[in-house]
């Protein structure tokens, strides 16, 4: 599939969640894209190799959060090759995003994505959550890092008092729900409707009690 295919294939799902986005964050997105498409051959980066597949797995599944990101700083923990960070910088330029991973293949190709984007509002951290000591976010969110215990065991200090951690997930994790670390609640949960993919996805809102 052509550039000029997926870049039409991303304006229809994007209009599919009803996001406003502009032709220079379209033209972003796509860039980003390309730029994965590129690097995965050499490193890696994910196993999703179809660039399709990568506009509905990848793009607008970080993008189906925007609606529930708040800022004004948030952090990806465990964000691979800046998903969904990256795309969410790209989306809300007003809102401070950093990611965070421990593999370095993968922080070093945000970090040319960052460069070659021109994207102010992105930082980039190569290291483990439970070892970052950055000022506390309102935000913590990941996609498919872990499960919700571990996720608040290895990130909560990273999660202000009064913040929310945003976990996406694939289908509604009950046994993980029942096995959340004392203190921390679900305040709320969010079916997400990911035009061009099967299976289920929630947002699942979880903070201390």
């Amino acid at each position: 599939m052509d550039l000029m295919s997926l870049r039409a294939l991303l304006e229809q799902q994007a209009t599919a969640l009803s996001l406003n986005l502009t032709d220079q964050q379209i033209d972003q997105l796509i860039n980003y894209l390309e730029l994965l498409i590129k690097w995965n051959k050499a490193y890696n980066l994910t196993a999703v190799r179809d660039p399709s597949e990568m506009v509905s797995r990848h793009l607008v599944d970080s993008l189906s959060v925007v609606p529930f990101v708040k800022g004004p700083r948030i952090i990806d923990v465990g964000s691979g090759p800046g998903l969904p960070g990256i795309p969410l910088a790209i989306c809300l330029p007003n809102i401070r995003v950093v990611t965070l991973d421990s593999n370095g293949k993968k922080t070093r190709f945000q970090n040319h994505v960052k460069v070659t984007l021109g994207l102010d509002n992105l930082a980039i951290i190569n290291g483990r959550a439970e070892e970052c000591d950055e000022t506390a976010f309102p935000e913590v969110i990941s996609r498919a890092f872990a499960s919700l215990e571990d996720m608040i065991t290895w990130t909560k200090q990273l999660c202000a008092d009064d913040g929310v951690f945003l976990a996406m997930k694939g289908q509604y994790p009950d046994e993980e729900l029942a096995a959340l670390p004392a203190g921390f609640e679900l305040k709320e949960s969010h079916p997400l409707l990911v035009p061009g993919t099967d299976g289920t996805r929630h947002l699942l809102v979880l903070g201390r009690e």
